[in-house]
C-alpha cells in the first residue's frame, strides 16, 4: 500500500507532473470534442464515497469514467456500512480489495488520509473541508487554455477562507503563482498553511486593495456545507467582499474570474457577471470533467506498474 499513489492536497504531485496533467486535460477535451474513443480501461471501477452532496463531483467523475471505460459506483453514507460506524480503516482495506480507484468527498482530511493510508488502490480527494484539490485543477486548466502558463502572475481570492481559499495557496506554491487573500478579520485560511507559504501568499482586509492588478479573481460561497446556521451573519460580514464589476475594476484590464459553483448571484458574486458573455465560469465546471480523466488515468497507470 505505501507504494500506491493518492490525491490527497495538490502537493501529492511535483509541479511538473500538474503541469503534464493540465496538458493531458486538455488533450482529452478536444478528443472528447472531436468524438474519438477514449475507453483505454474497460473494466475498471471507480468507488465514488459521498458523506457531502454534490452536483459537479458526481456527475464529473461518473461520466468520466464512463468515457473512460469503466464504471462508477455511488456509495452515499446510508448505503454503506462507513455511515454506521464502521472504521474507516477497515471500510478501506475492503473497499480497495474489489475497485480499482476511490474517490472520497467528505468532511475531515483525516478521513481521506486514513483511507488513504489502508487502501490497495489509488484515492482522490473529492473534497474535504480542508480542501479541494480537484477544482484547482479544473480552475489552472481554465486558466492554462486561455492565458497559457500562470508562472509569476497574480491571483485574487475573495471571500471566506475556505477549503477553496486553502487550495489556492497549495496552489501558488505548485504552480509559481502570487496569492492575495482578501476575507473579513476572523476568517483567514489556517496560519500553519500560510505561515508555510508566507513567500507568496499575503492577507489583504481591504479587497480592492487586494485586487489591484491581480490578473485572476476568485470566489465561493460564503457559507459552505455545514454552516447554514451561519449564513444570516456571514452575509452581513462579507457583503463588501462581493466579486462584481466594481471590484473587477481594480485588476489587470483582461483578468479572468473563477467560481467553483454553486453560485448565489447577488451574494459573493453579482449576477452581472455570473450572466456575462465572456466568463469562463461554465467552462471552468466543464473541466473538472477532463481535468479529473486526466488524474484518474495517471493514477490508474501509476498503479499497474
Amino acid at each position: 500500500m505505501s507504494d500506491t499513489r493518492h490525491f490527497l492536497t495538490l502537493l501529492d504531485f511535483s509541479p511538473s507532473e500538474l503541469m503534464q496533467l493540465l496538458d493531458r486535460a486538455a488533450e482529452m477535451k478536444r478528443e472528447h470534442r472531436a468524438g474519438k474513443d477514449l475507453r483505454d480501461f474497460p473494466g475498471v471501477t471507480l468507488a465514488m464515497i459521498f458523506a457531502k452532496s454534490s452536483t459537479r463531483t458526481r456527475v464529473s467523475f461518473e461520466a468520466g469514467m464512463s468515457q473512460l471505460g469503466g464504471q462508477a459506483l455511488f456509495l452515499s453514507p446510508e448505503d454503506t456500512q462507513l455511515g454506521r460506524g464502521e472504521p474507516v480503516e477497515d471500510s478501506a482495506r475492503v473497499i480497495s480489495s474489489m475497485v480499482d480507484i476511490v474517490m472520497i468527498r467528505t468532511y475531515e482530511q483525516d478521513i481521506v488520509e486514513r483511507f488513504a493510508a489502508n487502501s490497495a488502490v489509488p484515492v482522490i480527494n473529492g473534497l474535504t473541508d480542508d480542501y479541494h484539490p480537484c477544482q484547482l485543477l479544473a480552475d489552472m486548466q481554465t486558466w492554462y487554455e486561455h492565458r497559457g502558463s500562470i508562472a509569476g502572475r497574480r491571483v485574487c481570492w475573495v471571500g471566506d477562507g475556505n477549503n477553496m481559499c486553502q487550495s489556492y495557496i497549495n496552489a501558488a506554491r505548485q504552480f509559481d503563482f502570487e496569492l492575495r487573500i482578501a476575507c473579513p478579520p476572523g476568517f483567514e485560511p489556517d496560519q500553519a498553511l500560510l505561515a508555510a507559504n508566507a513567500d507568496r501568499v499575503s492577507i489583504e482586509h481591504d479587497p480592492a486593495s487586494a485586487a489591484r492588478g491581480a490578473d485572476l479573481l476568485v470566489t465561493d460561497v460564503w457559507a459552505s456545507m455545514g454552516q447554514e446556521s451561519e449564513q444570516g451573519e456571514r452575509a452581513q460580514l462579507f457583503a463588501p467582499y462581493q466579486l462584481n464589476t466594481e471590484l473587477k475594476s481594480h485588476a489587470a484590464g483582461d483578468a479572468l474570474y473563477m467560481h467553483c459553483l454553486p453560485a448565489h448571484r447577488g451574494e459573493e458574486i453579482s449576477a452581472e457577471l455570473m450572466e456575462a458573455q465572456d466568463t469562463v465560469i461554465w467552462e471552468e465546471a466543464e473541466n473538472r470533467l477532463h481535468a479529473q480523466k486526466a488524474l484518474m488515468e495517471a493514477l490508474l497507470l501509476a498503479n499497474r506498474q
